[in-house]
C-alpha cells in the first residue's frame, strides 16, 4: 500500500513539474506595438550624449510614422481602425495638417508599401537668414508583398524639439514641422572649372 502511495505521489510531482514548465511565452506582434504607440516618451534610459539621443529619437519616429502610413494604406481607409490610425500620425506632428502627411501616403500606396526600413539618418542644424531648422536625412527602403525591396528613397524631414518639464527632469517632446521635404541647397555654386 505504501508503495502504491509513494508511485502515485511520484507520478503527481511530476506531471506538476511537467505542467509548469510548459508556460507559453507569448510574443508581441507588430501590429500590437503599432497599434499601442504614440508620440509619448519612448527613448531607452541609458546615457546617451545629445547629438546621439536625438539621432536616435529621430529614427525612432520616422520609422514609427512609416509603419502607421504602411498600416494605413495598407487597409481600406474607411474603418474606425483606419482613422484611429490616421489621428495616431498627426500627433507625430507639431500643427497637424494632413498636407503633411498626404505625400508620403500617396506614394506609399501608389507603389503598393508593406514595409519602409530607416537607415543612414544624418542629422544636422541649416541656418537659412535668421531661422535654424533642424533637419534629418536619411535612406528609406520601401518592400512591397512577400517584402521584394521596390526601391532606396532619399527623404528630408524637418523637425523640431519642445522643452516638457516634469517633476525636475529636464525632458523634451519631438514633432515634425514638415515631412519629405526638399533638402536645401548647399551655399557653394557649381560652375565651369579649368
Amino acid at each position: 500500500m505504501r508503495k502504491i502511495n509513494n508511485t502515485v505521489l511520484s507520478l503527481i510531482t511530476i506531471w506538476f513539474c511537467f505542467l509548469s514548465c510548459n508556460n507559453k511565452v507569448e510574443e508581441k506582434s507588430e501590429l500590437d506595438t503599432l497599434r499601442k504607440s504614440n508620440n509619448k516618451k519612448s527613448y531607452p534610459v541609458t546615457k546617451m550624449d545629445s547629438v546621439q539621443a536625438i539621432q536616435f529619437i529621430t529614427k525612432q519616429k520616422i520609422q514609427e510614422l512609416f509603419d502607421l502610413s504602411a498600416l494605413y494604406t495598407s487597409g481600406t481607409k474607411d474603418t474606425e481602425i483606419d482613422s484611429i490610425i490616421y489621428q495616431q500620425m498627426m500627433g507625430y506632428f507639431e500643427k497637424p495638417d494632413s498636407a503633411k502627411v498626404s505625400s508620403t501616403l500617396l506614394q506609399m500606396d501608389s507603389l503598393k508599401v508593406r514595409k519602409a526600413k530607416i537607415g543612414d539618418l544624418e542629422v544636422n542644424k541649416v541656418i537659412e537668414g535668421k531661422d535654424t531648422m533642424d533637419l534629418a536625412k536619411f535612406k528609406v527602403e520601401f518592400f512591397g508583398e512577400n517584402n521584394k525591396k521596390i526601391g532606396d528613397f532619399d527623404k528630408t524631414v524637418r523637425y523640431t524639439l519642445t522643452t516638457n518639464p516634469v517633476k525636475f527632469k529636464k525632458e523634451f517632446k519631438f514633432y515634425f514641422v514638415d515631412f519629405d521635404i526638399k533638402a536645401p541647397k548647399d551655399s557653394t555654386s557649381l560652375g565651369k572649372t579649368k
